[in-house]
């Protein structure tokens, strides 16, 4: 009996991390910085649609130039199901495309995933999480 009472606890004890470890759907909200630390992407609720979630590029290194992307939404996702932002589209400045998207939280770490079709035939790209907007060039609202 007293071993597999330490067995439940036991099991009691993992169930409760891994569910204090499991994402949710505010993990994405924030500021966020491509790979490239070239831009920085603010993850918040859409202001025309308050249930889902909008990127927006809010620091971007070309700022004031024609190259610039600042405040190009990058992505709108309509839904929180299985450990993803999911239902909407992802926007690639780089190439002027939209694509279907997902977007997943966890910890420091958030990855935005572009496809056509399938989500398993899509590209990921991996993002870190940033307390504050990088100094200048920084995007100007409305530019």
């Amino acid at each position: 009996m007293k071993t597999s009472m330490t067995c439940l606890l036991a099991l009691v004890g993992v169930a409760l991390v891994t569910a204090a470890q499991a994402a949710g759907p505010d993990d994405a909200k924030g500021l966020w910085m491509t790979a490239e630390r070239d831009a920085v992407i603010r993850f918040a609720p859409c202001a025309d649609a308050p249930a889902a979630l909008c990127g927006t590029i809010v620091w971007d290194k070309d700022a004031g130039t024609p190259a610039s992307t600042c405040n190009v939404r990058i992505a709108q996702l309509g839904r929180y199901a299985d450990d993803a932002w999911r239902d909407g589209w992802v926007f690639d400045p780089r190439e002027n495309k939209k694509y279907k998207g997902a977007v997943r939280a966890k910890g420091d770490e958030l990855r935005i995933r572009a496809f056509v079709g399938v989500e398993v035939l899509g590209q990921t790209e991996q993002l870190q999480r940033v307390a504050v907007l990088p100094p200048k060039p920084v995007c100007e609202p409305g530019s």
